[in-house]
């Protein structure tokens, strides 16, 4: 255990540090959760006074966790999950100094609640009410300059809107997604951040997936799935057939319950985002029904999983549009979870059975909402705008829905320059001059 007492040196700021800082004055511990790599101990740091790395004491931290909750508050504990019953110390911990706030901030980067663990391994209580959870993903292109921050999230919501000019450079954008948003890798060509990538995946592969009793191929062959098909919410079976083929029946391949396990795992190790479903009825089954739309944590994971780079997406444009597709989703949640006032899902994505849509829907919990579209370039951005406008039209007309009206219909666009609004009050965003 050592005191920092300092923000890391080279520390970028990120857009959960208000969260954070939020959270330390309402909850006695907060936890920082996300892949790997992402930024978590740094942020951790940048607000705890000490700090201890339960990787360097696994056996201490299993043998007595309460060892790792001492030092000076708030108390860093980084990689929490390789000891889970840290989790409940820092509960009782809590538990014992009435009107305790901001004692702990652990990091993880999984999660041993969720996974298949057995009971001795894995916390006894879920700490509700005592420890904030705050999700962090790697670096959104406001946190890496790489966007004008021209237009805000939080701005739009208030009614607040002026017209801004974003960096406008095809190849650019392409050596962004490849890039990704790991921090290590704000500096690198997309080269270099590819061989990051390709090395974080191969180590997930054959030590995480490992560790818990997975199949390192399997979870590579189901990787591999999830990359060619970003932001579709397709089906069990479906998955099956693109990770072995279709000359054989997928049911005999794997089954739903083993999938299932595999896909529970992604999720917990924070390697794949799922964006839910939205239907205007806030308490509709439909919700709960709506298969979910599957997103690698960053566009970088997805390039490197289909041996991409930016000279080959530069000639395959569908395969770019995804990885923009996958861009903007992972910038829009993170730019969506910083609002003080997003419901319990931060985004979701609307599909009816007529084939009407929108690329993602963020919905505050007083029940306002907001419609997205993501458009590579101009060229599709009036279609976009169309599609928009019938969905609000037939959401808003049907008096038995009581549906209420958007807030706003934007179109995040990738190769363009002006952020600006249509004739028909459609916003039209750049990626690249959009932040919180």
């Amino acid at each position: 255990m050592a005191a920092t007492g300092i923000v890391p040196e080279g520390y970028l700021p990120r857009i959960v540090d208000r969260q954070v800082e939020r959270y330390l004055g309402i909850f006695g511990a907060v936890e920082i959760a996300g892949t790997k790599w992402c930024g978590k101990t740094w942020t951790a740091l940048r607000h705890g006074a000490s700090v201890s790395y339960v990787d360097d004491n696994v056996p201490l931290a299993k043998a007595d966790p309460t060892l790792m909750t001492l030092g000076e508050r708030p108390h860093v504990i980084d990689e929490w999950q390789l000891a889970p019953h840290i989790w409940d110390a820092v509960r009782r911990s809590v538990d014992r100094e009435r009107g305790l706030r901001g004692g702990w901030i652990l990091t993880g980067s999984s999660t041993p609640i969720s996974r298949e663990a057995k009971k001795d391994e894995a916390p006894s209580h879920s700490g509700a009410g005592r420890i904030g959870r705050i999700r962090m993903h790697p670096m959104t292109l406001a946190e890496s300059g790489d966007s004008s921050c021209a237009v805000s999230l939080s701005g739009l919501f208030d009614g607040n809107f002026e017209p801004g000019v974003a960096p406008n450079d095809t190849a650019e954008l392409i050596e962004i997604c490849c890039r990704g948003g790991w921090p290590e890798a704000v500096d690198m060509k997309a080269a270099d951040a590819q061989t990051l990538a390709r090395e974080y995946l191969r180590l997930f592969y054959t030590e995480s997936a490992l560790r818990a009793g997975k199949d390192g191929e399997v979870t590579s062959r189901l990787v591999g799935s999830l990359a060619r098909n970003l932001g579709q919410a397709v089906t069990y079976r479906t998955i099956v057939g693109d990770m072995y083929g279709e000359e054989q029946d997928p049911a005999s391949l794997m089954s739903d319950q083993t999938l299932a396990s595999y896909l529970a795992f992604l999720k917990a190790s924070y390697l794949m985002d799922e964006v839910p479903g939205w239907v205007p009825p806030a308490r509709s089954r439909k919700r709960l029904a709506t298969k979910p739309k599957r997103y690698l944590a960053d566009p970088s994971l997805s390039a490197a999983q289909l041996g991409m780079g930016p000279s080959a997406l530069l000639k395959d444009w569908q395969t770019f549009g995804l990885l923009f597709e996958s861009l903007c989703m992972r910038d829009l949640m993170v730019y969506a979870r910083s609002l003080a006032d997003v419901g319990f899902e931060p985004v979701r994505y609307y599909r009816d059975d007529t084939g009407l849509e929108a690329d993602a829907i963020v919905e505050l919990a007083d029940g306002r909402w907001a419609a997205f579209e993501f458009k590579v370039s101009e060229d599709k951005v009036q279609d976009a705008v169309e599609n928009l406008l019938r969905l609000k039209k037939k959401l808003c007309e049907n008096k038995g829905a009581q549906t209420r009206e958007p807030e706003f219909l934007a179109v995040i666009t990738g190769i363009s320059t002006y952020a600006r609004q249509t004739p028909e009050g459609v916003y039209v965003i750049p990626i690249r001059a959009l932040t919180a």
